[in-house]
């Protein structure tokens, strides 16, 4: 819900923007390029987008100054260098999170010893098993359930349905969407003769450093002997798996549907697309970059692109598929060189 309006002057000054145009223009909600109105704000991603600035009805785009002339389109302009940026933060402006409010329903169930910090909120059924700690301002949300010696630092939020397996430690500011899973065992089993395999015992834990934010319906499984780590400030999408004693970097981006197989390490900054999977053991070098629906079957170096099933560079991968439509017309031909000349064999 709206909860203020602006004029297209003050806007600019929250992003540290320029006008152009007329700088009275009220701003009453923000929209994207092609659906915005008269009283809303909206950005241009960049040059491909100029034919759905020129159509939008916006009263107010935030765009870069390679744009600030072009034809047609709101007459107000805040110009930036950064679109996307501002637009975020004008988002946040217009629609800011709701205030946390710190209460314990009556249905939560608190093992003996859990203990919390100023300010926490536990929502209805939320469970805490026995020796939590939970720091300041912790949002556990309706039906968690939070297993025994589990530690939560301050203004992390369980949204909904999340399950926490005792003895994972999850740091400060981390956001966990509905229905994920954090520190089930691993798929490990010794295999036998009799076809009654054996389970590998999983002792480890998992460990979430600051500012991580899981999507919903991830799982993340306990290492078997150390720990499963996710490192400060990455972001993991929707439906990914991250097996046992995984270690992922700091600042890594991992996209919906992904899957990365056990004892696997991704360095800082790596880039996972969706759909990817990456098999047990391999080392994905700082910065490294995996495309969409990319099977991972080696190590990656430092700063390298890879895509395709199995993995290869990208300028490789994509000569291939350049390639691809002419080999019906090679095989047509072959064949007809078949006919003319005869088969040796």
């Amino acid at each position: 819900m709206t909860v203020l309006e602006a004029d297209a002057a003050e806007v600019a000054s929250w992003v540290d923007g320029r006008v152009l145009g007329d700088g009275a223009v009220r701003v009453r909600g923000v929209a994207p390029i092609e659906e915005a109105g008269p009283t809303e704000l909206t950005f241009l991603a960049g040059r491909r987008n100029l034919p759905s600035l020129r159509a939008s009805a916006a009263g107010v785009v935030l765009l870069r100054p390679e744009f600030q002339e072009a034809a047609a389109g709101p007459a107000a302009r805040i110009v930036v260098a950064e679109p996307l940026a501002a637009f975020i933060t004008v988002v946040q402006r217009f629609y800011p999170e709701p205030a946390p409010s710190p209460s314990v329903h009556p249905t939560v169930v608190v093992g003996r010893g859990a203990t919390w910090g100023e300010g926490v909120e536990l929502a209805p059924r939320a469970v805490l098993g026995r020796g939590v700690q939970l720091g300041d301002r912790v949002r556990i949300g309706t039906s968690c359930v939070v297993g025994d010696d589990v530690v939560i630092g301050d203004d992390t939020e369980l949204v909904a349905s999340v399950t926490v397996y005792p003895q994972t430690t999850i740091g400060a500011r981390v956001l966990v969407h509905g229905g994920t899973v954090i520190g089930a065992d691993g798929f490990g089993f010794v295999p036998s003769a009799d076809g009654q395999h054996t389970k590998i015992p999983h002792i480890g834990r998992v460990v979430i450093e600051d500012d991580v934010e899981l999507g919903a319906n991830c799982t993340v499984d306990r290492g078997s002997l150390g720990d499963t780590v996710i490192g400060t400030g990455t972001k993991i999408d929707n439906l990914v798996h991250i097996a046992h004693n995984v270690r992922i970097g700091r600042g890594c981006l991992i996209a919906a549907q992904s899957g990365i197989a056990g004892s696997s390490v991704l360095e800082d900054g790596v880039v996972i697309g969706g759909q990817a999977g990456i098999t047990d053991h391999c080392r994905i070098g700082t910065g490294a970059q995996v495309g969409a629906q990319g099977g991972v079957i080696n190590s990656l170096d430092p700063g390298s692109r890879f895509s395709g099933t199995p993995a290869r560079p990208v300028s490789e991968w994509l000569r291939g598929e350049a390639a691809q439509p002419r080999l019906a017309k090679i095989v047509r031909q072959l064949e007809a060189l078949v006919r003319r000349y005869g088969d040796d064999d």
